[in-house]
């Protein structure tokens, strides 16, 4: 197996944490990114953005780290016991729009890269990301434009990709307590070596690159559509659901918590405004009430059941 280049991943990263940022400004017609730079010894950077209070996104976060540290965070190592004790360097581009029309979907995009041990040929080292959709009012044209670029990805580099990756994606985000999905899904994968460094690279590299793609047309189609008082209240009480996921269950949130990382990043994701009602009750046959079995997981690109 081959050895991992960290400076070509990072270079990629902070390349594609600028196109996004640049894209997302100018779709917002309006917005900028405010930029923080944490530098730490050894090479490590954290570079955390965020845009606020835009025209069309209410609060989008894009985030570049480069962690350096001797050891491993309980969220890495639980499910490779193998590692723990380890140094490690994890290099990541993560980000999440939440925008201001209810009609537009939040988004979630995340690519990252482990190394546990030295670089050199007894490393450990793997991929993982992937993105996601969450939709508060259900389009499906919307939900089949995102997968067909999900697909578009993974082709390439594995017919068994997409199939794996967006089952995957189904299964990670999901609220047990509430015995439904987040969203619609998308892909979702982790420990990935492909078949050596440069075809898994690749891969990573399509996933980021394809977001843009996929998220773009779905904002620029929503954006402009007229929503009321009702439409707002639903949106607020729906993004409650995403901050439950988040706190509850998301494993990059624990990772960002455990090593060490300044917690109004790892908190950036959180949307600016949400609401819980003790009970509610959407009328029988109305867009807020069809949403949970839009969210049911299907074969979005053949039709059929996941």
């Amino acid at each position: 197996m081959d050895r991992p280049n960290v400076n070509a991943i990072r270079d990629y990263l902070l390349g594609l944490q600028d196109r996004i940022c640049g894209d997302l400004e100018r779709e917002d017609d309006g917005g900028r990114f405010a930029e923080q730079r944490f530098d730490s010894a050894g090479g490590a950077l954290a570079r955390p953005r965020v845009l606020t209070n835009g025209k069309r996104i209410e609060k989008a976060a894009v985030h570049f780290t480069h962690s350096i540290a001797p050891r491993m965070p309980a969220a890495a190592t639980e499910r490779r016991p193998e590692l723990e004790g380890r140094s490690f360097q994890a290099l990541a581009v993560s980000l999440i729009v939440h925008p201001r029309n209810p009609y537009v979907p939040t988004s979630h995009m995340n690519v990252r890269f482990f190394l546990a041990g030295e670089q050199d040929e007894s490393a450990i080292w793997w991929f993982g990301g992937g993105f996601d959709l969450t939709p508060v009012y259900g389009f499906d044209e919307d939900a089949v434009h995102w997968h067909q670029q999900a697909l578009a990805a993974c082709e390439p580099f594995g017919t068994e990709l997409y199939p794996n990756f967006k089952k995957a994606a189904d299964e990670y985000f999901y609220l047990p307590h509430r015995d439904e999905c987040r969203g619609i899904g998308g892909l979702f994968f982790d420990d990935f070596d492909g078949r050596g460094f440069d075809h898994a690279f690749g891969f990573m590299r399509s996933v980021g690159d394809h977001y843009l793609d996929a998220y773009l047309p779905i904002l620029r189609t929503r954006a402009d559509t007229p929503f009321g008082e009702r439409e707002r209240e639903f949106q607020l009480y729906r993004r409650g659901r995403y901050v439950e996921f988040n706190l509850v269950y998301d494993r990059g949130t624990r990772y960002g918590m455990q090593s060490g990382r300044r917690v109004e990043s790892v908190l950036a994701s959180m949307p600016p405004l949400v609401s819980w009602e003790y009970e509610r009750s959407d009328e029988p046959g109305s867009p807020e009430a069809d949403l949970a079995r839009f969210l049911e997981p299907r074969d979005w690109l053949g039709g059929g059941p996941a």
